[in-house]
């Protein structure tokens, strides 16, 4: 354990980018916008951001930078993830992407949703690994940043090919694999297989980063040891609470833990989050904060009840009032 903290707690070179911290947080399509990556980064500074994944038809068609996009300009690291199937239109979005000030250029080839693998994105391109291999060797060629790419462990349980797809990934030129520990038809059900991470592990000169059941300290601790990856990327476990990235970035650095969040530091989290939507959305934020302030109700008296009222809410006034009003009963238990 020793050895691993001493390795986890260095920087990670990414080619030419050098992170100081190896625990990232994963892009997660309808989540990882502007407001939800300063929050992350507010308790992980240094750790590696990306933005939700961006069409790289729509930036072709479209005269404008889709919002998705959108950077701050103190935001760094930061990635862009892009998904296609169009070496040429990748390497167009790639471009823009770097012209935007991302530090690196993600592609998705995990993605599980039918939407897009019917498109030939995602973890469709598992499948034509041939097609895979042209879109990362288009965008190492047109972009002088790192190219990586996050993936799954095959389609289904017939079709694990992780092994031959890394190492092709690798071949065409990307520098840094991130491997879901799922196949595409397990969606995110069942238990992340991180043995699969492993071999990958083994046999690749990049590198590698585990993503797939990171719920806590302890979790990314387990997948760190049993699969001697490089770093770990959060998913779902930092849907309302984007505390987690942090807490294990500050325990790989300094062997401590951070002191447990309580309930009502969660929702004045929650609070936060939900007027920043406001801000930067208007009316689309109060009605996408739903979905977020929900994910913030769990381990506190009431939060049934209190997730049952957030998910309908359609003021500012009526999410500010039952925000402070739950914190309000959060802190008089705590007290007591």
């Amino acid at each position: 354990m020793f050895q691993l903290k001493e390795k986890l707690s260095t920087p990670l070179k990414i080619a030419s980018v050098e992170l100081k911290s190896r625990v990232f947080q994963s892009p997660l399509s309808g989540v990882t916008d502007l407001v939800f990556r300063r929050l992350v980064r507010r308790y992980a500074p240094q750790s590696m951001m990306y933005t939700e994944m961006v069409s790289a038809t729509e930036i072709h068609h479209l005269k404008a930078i889709p919002r998705l996009m959108e950077i701050a300009p103190d935001e760094d690291p930061i990635s862009i993830q892009l998904f296609d199937c169009r070496p040429d239109f990748m390497a167009e979005a790639a471009e823009k992407a770097v012209a935007e000030g991302a530090k690196t250029i993600d592609i998705n080839m995990g993605c599980p949703v039918n939407k897009i693998t019917k498109k030939g994105g995602g973890s469709s391109l598992l499948r034509q690994p041939e097609i895979a291999q042209a879109i990362v060797k288009e965008v190492v060629k047109t972009v002088d940043i790192p190219v990586t790419v996050k993936t799954r462990i095959g389609w289904d349980d017939q079709e694990i090919t992780i092994l031959d797809f890394a190492k092709k990934m690798e071949d065409a030129g990307a520098q840094m694999l991130t491997i879901h520990g799922r196949t595409r038809a397990q969606g995110y059900n069942g238990k992340a297989r991180w043995e699969w991470i492993a071999k990958v592990k083994e046999i690749v000169s990049i590198p590698v980063i585990a993503n797939g059941d990171i719920f806590s300290v302890d979790a990314a601790i387990k997948c760190l040891e049993e699969t001697n990856a490089d770093g770990v990327m959060c998913s779902r476990g930092t849907l309302g609470y984007p505390f987690l990235v942090g807490e294990i970035d500050y325990f790989l650095q300094t062997g401590t833990r951070r002191a447990i969040v309580t309930p009502s530091q969660r929702l004045e989290c929650a609070k936060e989050h939900f007027n920043n939507l406001w801000e930067y959305k208007g009316i689309k934020g109060i009605y996408q904060s739903r979905k977020h302030l929900s994910w913030y109700c769990k381990g506190f008296s009431g939060a049934s009840e209190l997730r049952d009222r957030v998910s309908r809410i359609e003021t500012l006034e009526e999410g500010n009032q039952l925000l402070d009003h739950a914190i309000e009963l959060c802190r008089k238990t705590e007290i007591n």
